[in-house]
Order: C-alpha cells, then structure tokens, then sequence
C-alpha cells in the first residue's frame, strides 16, 4: 500500500530541523580544529616595551630568571622616586639627588624619568654578560654592551639607565646643569654624575664601553 505523502508544512519541519542539526556538527568540527582553538586561546604575548633602554634590560627576561628585585631587576613603571626599589635606592646618594632634581623639573615639561636599570648585585651582573657572550657570540663583542661585575659602575651604584626617550632627549638638552651627563655613545639611556659639568659641561662621550679606561682594569 503507497504511502500518503505528508503535508507540505510537516515536511518543511522536517527540512528545518535535519538543517539545524547539520549546521550545529559543521560549527562544532569547525571550532575545534587545532587554528580555531589557536585564536580562541586565552594566552596571548606579551607586547613589546617602548622602553629606550638596551634589550639586555628587558625587565621581564630578569623576573623569569633567579635573580630578582633584590638583585637589581626593575618592575615596569619605576621612577627615580621608588625608594623600595633596590635598583633605585642603592644608588649613589649624590647621583640619586641629582636625578631627583632633575627630574622634579622634567615632570613641569611633561616629562617622568623612568629607571630601567640602576644598581645591579654582582651575581645580576654576571648574568647579564653571560647573556651578554651568548646574544652576541663572543666576549669580546659583548663587551660593547655589558661590563664586568668588577667594572661594572651599575655593580658600585654609580650609573643608572632611564627611560623613556623623551627622558633622555630631556636629559640630553639639560643634564649637564644637574651634573647628569652620558657616558656611552651607544647607549643614549645609560647616565652618571659628573659633578663638574655643571660648570664645564659634560665631558666627550665614548663611542661604547671598551674604549673606557675604567672598563680596561
């Protein structure tokens, strides 16, 4: 016996709903597939500092290793003024006054010194040229960038890297007033007290840390 073909409107239903259950197992094949679940991820990277200071400053490749604040490391956002900071605090007494000084007459300019590094422990130190030897492929190389604990003014409390650019382009036009002078061609951000220059003006930068005498020791 031939069967009655169902109404029009039942067999739209049918229609309707074997079409919503396909486009569910389409979507659920889709979002699992290993490029979906890649965007939906809740991990994302972490975006890349605006710092000025040498990459070998990078705050967040000094927190992932042993050495911490206490070593030297420097959260993001610290200023000349974050005395709980041992990288800011242990600086030299006159060097600090200074950069606080001129600092305090930076921020009526709309300008905040900001440390991305200052005094670093010994052990900080030869981490950061070990880095240093393995980035650049050779001591030699590496002393362009990194000094010796033994040399290092950053182990003796006497140099301090600031940030940001408009900082340094700040320091640069006005820090010989303050005694503040750089030090190294090569590194714009790196700055230490030069009390004379206050009434000399800063003396010549070298072009980068090996031709330093005090680096030859």
């Amino acid at each position: 016996m031939a069967q009655t073909p169902p109404s029009a409107p039942r067999a739209a239903r049918r229609i309707h709903r074997f079409l919503a259950v396909g486009l569910i197992a389409v979507t659920a094949v889709i979002t699992t597939a290993p490029g979906c679940r890649a965007q939906n991820s809740s991990t994302v990277p972490p975006s890349s500092s605006s710092s000025t200071a040498s990459p070998l400053n990078d705050p967040r490749s000094e927190r992932r290793g042993a050495l911490g604040e206490a070593d030297g490391a420097v959260p993001d956002g610290v200023t000349v003024f974050d005395d709980a900071i041992p990288a800011v605090a242990n600086l030299d007494p006159d060097l600090l006054k200074a950069l606080r000084r001129a600092a305090a007459d930076a921020a009526d300019d709309g300008v905040e010194f900001h440390v991305n590094s200052g005094w670093r422990s010994p052990e900080y130190q030869d981490r950061l040229l070990r880095e240093a030897v393995s980035r650049y492929g050779s001591r030699e190389a590496a002393a362009r960038w990194v000094a010796t604990a033994a040399t290092s003014p950053h182990v003796s409390g006497d140099a301090v890297d600031i940030g940001r650019s408009d900082a340094t382009a700040w320091l640069s036009e006005h820090g010989a007033r303050y005694g503040l002078c750089p030090i190294y061609r090569n590194e714009p951000w790196h700055y230490e007290l030069r009390p004379e220059a206050i009434d000399r003006g800063c003396p010549r930068v070298y072009a980068d840390p090996t031709q330093d005498p005090r680096m030859q020791q």
